[in-house]
């Protein structure tokens, strides 16, 4: 195939590869003009404007839709339980904090070995249990085999996670 046209020019690249198509079309002996597409579209539009009605203004065909009505919708207790066995794996990170507070970058800089920082909570107060950086729990801390544990005494209901959620 040449790169150039009948005038001696060189070819876009889109015409390079109208051109290349053209010449496989033809190899695979379809026709490849623009009327024969065309008249295979009309023939599907034809064939499709038979299911449905066409609007007349710009013949344009509206698709059908599907009525879901409360039916169709799963509701709760109906069917088969969820498979909770697909996400029991999945890790997740769970962290305690006994308390924060903000403080300026200066005095950030400043800290050393025995610094103090006070935290909002009050001895003695519950920690926070948190899930991925969301609250589930407060509890207090216990000692166990020499190595400091969690025992929970306040566990948040799953409504009251969903409305902190949506704050």
């Amino acid at each position: 195939m040449a790169d150039d046209n009948k005038d001696g020019q060189e070819l876009s690249e889109d015409e390079k590869l109208a051109a290349e198509w053209e010449a496989a079309m033809e190899e695979t002996g379809e026709e490849a003009t623009e009327e024969a597409q065309g008249d295979e579209w009309a023939q599907a539009m034809e064939e499709a404007g038979e299911d449905g009605g066409e609007s007349a203004d710009n013949g344009v065909r509206s698709a059908p839709m599907e009525d879901f009505g409360q039916s169709s919708l799963a509701t709760e207790g109906s069917g088969p339980p969820p498979d909770l066995d697909v996400i029991l794996d999945i890790p997740v990170s769970i962290s305690m904090e006994v308390g924060n507070t903000q403080i300026p970058i200066r005095n950030l800089l400043q800290l050393n070995q025995g610094s103090v920082i006070e935290l909002d909570r009050l001895a003695g107060e519950p920690l926070d249990v948190l899930v991925n950086g969301t609250l589930i729990a407060h509890g207090e801390v216990v000692m166990v085999n020499e190595k400091f544990g969690i025992r929970l005494t306040d566990v948040i209901s799953p409504g009251e996670r969903i409305k902190r959620l949506q704050k």
